[in-house]
């Protein structure tokens, strides 16, 4: 797992972190029992400050996609189904809003759009 953070983005550091390691579940990059790597060895790799990646690290625990073990580390926790559902459908949401817009703009009939979506719906 490669973490990237950015000054410029305009989102916080810890919220990159943590929205990184989530999209790492939940795509299956990461995988329950994986340990993650040291807070104090992420703040080292980002060149950041180690309260940065503890409250990363805490809010994920909080919102239950890590455990920290104590003087062991961090352990990625079993997903949620329905969360990982939910994740799923936000994201295709996202896109398909995405596509109505452009669609909207190009002037592209709904019955079209629907037309698009069966075609590669059925080719992926």
């Amino acid at each position: 797992m490669k973490l990237i953070v950015s000054n410029r983005s305009g989102i916080p550091i810890y919220e990159q972190i943590k929205s990184q390691i989530k999209e790492a579940i939940f795509s299956g990059e990461l995988q329950e029992d994986d340990l993650l790597p040291s807070i104090r060895q992420l703040a080292k790799d980002l060149k950041i400050s180690v309260i940065t990646t503890t409250r990363a690290y805490n809010d994920l625990e909080a919102e239950g996609f890590i455990i920290s073990v104590q003087g062991k580390g961090c352990y990625v926790l079993p997903q949620n189904k329905e969360m990982t559902r939910e994740n799923t459908l936000r994201k295709v949401e996202a896109g398909l809003t995405d596509a109505i817009v452009a669609a909207k703009a190009g002037e592209i009939t709904k019955d079209e759009v629907f037309e698009i979506l069966n075609v590669l719906y059925e080719q992926n």
